[in-house]
């Protein structure tokens, strides 16, 4: 069974996981979820443990410590976040799973990546929080970004629980190797009803990193709530390449 490592996206923490990790757990692979530094509702956000960087040092540290090689998936923002941790324990790592996620070559940002296309998450969609230097979501177009698909209540709660993120988040470029980074099988899950990172900027970034294996999901952005087993087989697929 497979030992798996799931990182949230940008403006949540592992509380997505919470229908999608006994599911995995039922089918007796291990789940950890660990929260990104700063990210939990209702945990201090201190930007300085709040980067790229810092983060894949927390999880690197975490799966330093594992006593097998993980399944690091990465969803939406924390696919930056999977490839760092790569390139710092390339050894621990099984396999990358980029779910719906910036998949992104050495020297590039999650911004200037998502520019290149007029739809998702644009800055018209961002507005400031109340600490210097970290956004949110405009609370009436969360819904229809991230989970469109999802039930009423799911998205209800979801919008309720989302932080505010670091803006370095889509700044920050990708410090990433052929040596270390690249020697990591990756596989992608696509989303295909996805308006966050529409179908079409997944399908490019993969143009430009190929991946295999690669699974579609007939799903929005948070596949975790709208598909939840649609997105364990996904998972499941991936471990067992």
């Amino acid at each position: 069974m497979a030992r798996f490592v799931l990182l949230a996206g940008a403006w949540h923490s592992a509380w997505c996981w919470e229908t999608l990790a006994p599911l995995l757990e039922a089918r007796g692979h291990t789940v950890l979820t660990p929260d990104l530094a700063g990210m939990a509702r209702g945990q201090p956000q201190v930007a300085d443990a709040m980067t790229i960087a810092a983060w894949a040092d927390d999880i690197a540290e975490l799966i330093e410590k594992q006593d097998e090689p993980v399944i690091l998936v990465g969803h939406s923002r924390s696919g930056l976040i999977i490839s760092e941790v790569a390139e710092r324990a390339p050894d621990k790592i099984a396999r990358l799973v980029y779910l719906a996620a910036f998949l992104l070559p050495d020297g590039a940002s999650i911004g200037r990546t998502a520019g290149t296309i007029d739809r998702g998450v644009t800055p018209d969609v961002l507005e400031p929080a109340a600490m210097e230097g970290f956004v949110t979501v405009k609370r009436g177009l969360a819904v229809p970004l991230f989970y469109n698909a999802c039930g009423a209540q799911d998205a209800a709660a979801s919008v309720d629980r989302l932080v505010p993120e670091p803006q370095s988040s889509f700044a920050t470029p990708a410090a990433l190797s052929q040596e270390r980074y690249g020697s990591v099988p990756r596989g992608y899950v696509e989303c295909s009803d996805d308006h966050a990172v529409p179908l079409d900027l997944q399908r490019a970034m993969q143009a430009a990193l190929p991946c295999d294996p690669v699974v579609t999901l007939e799903s929005d952005h948070s596949p975790f709530y709208s598909t939840p087993e649609a997105l364990a087989d996904a998972l499941e697929t991936m471990a067992k390449v």
